[in-house]
């Protein structure tokens, strides 16, 4: 099978683009490959998925265990003859910044994956080289196989690949040139979504077509074979007899990890997706509802004129209905939501506070974040995993839990919650807690059974 992981020495190197051309000239070439993507990005796999059109998932060496990322690795590239995990940041880029836990480094060394390190080569040579030596001897054992110079020309990457050969010990294995027409654009919290670019699957075919010509390909499939026969498909999940969970899905919220929903699954929910966008209610037979992050302050205005939709959902919240909402859901069941240009919206008004852009990352990172009391996802004491990252804020942010910062004294109240609720900023990551998935999704059952029939919330 071919593994790899895909790494660089900071941000903007051109990870994803080398990795969607890679994913793209793998599928090309019959090898049918799967995605990854390290840490907490949900924005990346969206373009993983573009190219596959099969989940990519995040392997998240802070939100879940060595153990259990071994182990979704292992489920996860069952059947497939290639699979490529981009990196995050910088190669050991970790917790808090001064560490390499969680960076793409500890995931290929956890996972045993060669590094195909992406460089910029701009503004340096020999000194490139240097780097490059750093980066291999910084950690034991170095991971990197081989380098793909970004953004640079078939003539410089002539020039520089004897040097850095010479110097470093590692292949060049060739470049990418500049390719302004292929480009994806930024938002603050990364490239916009793969859906907002219209004409994506020309841009990926013309990234492709340019890394096939200026790349050794069969070298660098070479050094990423690992000799292992591909094993078995993943047996197939059974969730026609779960219990129905409201899975929010739309472009207002689209901020959801592909193991989160399997995870809910082998929990024993049948997941119900509808859109806040366009739908009028939730789904008739919901016994729990998922509202997800993504960016709702874009889309305050159909949101909000979708007054059928927004009573639904409040009245189902306020009947008891178990209830996941974290970042952008949260500000869903606010009282008003507050766009770029300063308009303010009404909202579902199931929670005192209203949404305001902070003009700044707001609490961004790692947490982990503790429970005062019982509720419908934790348990007094315990202590979860979690992230955040949102430039919007509310008034009332909640002070029903408690995240700390891991390497700082920093901290925070946060959170509603109740036995039928959970609304916050931050993140959850089922894959990694399927404690918190068990008890939504028996809560769900619960809520089933003692209603003994299936609410129509288009009556209210």
């Amino acid at each position: 099978m071919i593994r790899m992981l895909i790494a660089a020495p900071a941000s903007g190197s051109g990870k994803t683009s080398v990795t969607c051309a890679l994913l793209t000239a793998l599928q090309k070439r019959g090898l049918d490959p799967c995605a990854f993507k390290c840490g907490p990005d949900y924005i990346d796999p969206m373009f993983h998925r573009s190219v596959l059109g099969v989940e990519s998932h995040n392997l998240d060496l802070f939100l879940a265990e060595e153990t259990a990322a071994q182990e979704q690795f292992r489920r996860w590239t069952a059947g497939h003859g290639a699979a490529v995990c981009e990196g995050v940041m910088g190669l050991y880029d970790g917790v808090g910044g001064t560490t390499d836990r969680a960076s793409a480094w500890h995931v290929a060394r956890t996972l045993d994956l060669p590094v195909i390190l992406v460089v910029r080569p701009k503004g340096t040579s020999l000194t490139l080289a240097a780097q490059i030596r750093g980066l291999q001897e910084f950690r034991k054992p170095g991971c990197i196989r081989g380098i793909i110079l970004n953004d640079c020309t078939a003539m410089l990457c002539a020039h520089l690949k004897p040097m850095l050969e010479r110097e470093t010990g590692i292949p060049v294995l060739g470049c990418l040139p500049h390719l302004p027409e292929a480009a994806f654009g930024n938002r603050h919290l990364g490239l916009y979504t793969a859906a907002e670019i219209q004409d994506l699957t020309e841009r990926l075919d013309v990234l492709a077509k340019a890394l096939e010509r200026n790349t050794d390909m069969d070298r660098l499939l070479e050094l990423c074979e690992d000799g292992a026969a591909p094993s078995a498909a993943k047996p197939h999940t059974e969730t026609g007899n779960g219990v129905p969970i409201a899975v929010a899905r739309d472009e207002a919220f689209c901020f959801m990890y592909a193991e989160t929903l399997e995870t809910l699954e082998q929990a024993g929910a049948k997941l119900v997706f509808f859109s806040p966008l366009r739908d009028r209610a939730l789904p008739p037979e919901a016994c729990g509802l998922y509202l997800p992050g993504g960016y709702p302050e874009l889309y305050g205005e159909k949101l909000s004129a979708n007054g059928e939709m927004l009573a639904s959902v409040q009245t189902a919240v306020n009947r008891k209905l178990p209830t996941v909402a974290e970042c952008g859901g949260f500000l869903y069941l606010g009282k008003s939501l507050r766009d770029g240009q300063g308009t303010e919206r009404p909202m579902t008004g199931v929670l005192p506070g209203s949404g305001f852009p902070a003009g700044k990352l707001v609490r961004f990172g790692y947490g982990m974040m503790s429970a005062g009391s019982d509720s419908l996802l934790f348990r007094k004491g315990e202590a979860v995993p979690v992230h955040e990252f949102h430039y919007w804020d509310s008034t009332e942010n909640g002070q029903d839990l408690r995240v700390e910062k891991p390497l700082s004294s920093r901290g925070w109240d946060c959170g509603f919650v109740s036995d039928s609720l959970y609304a916050a900023f931050p993140h959850l990551y089922f894959a990694g807690q399927p404690q918190l998935a068990e008890r939504f999704v028996m809560a769900a059952r619960r809520y089933r059974e003692k209603s003994g029939m299936t609410w129509n919330w288009k009556s209210f």
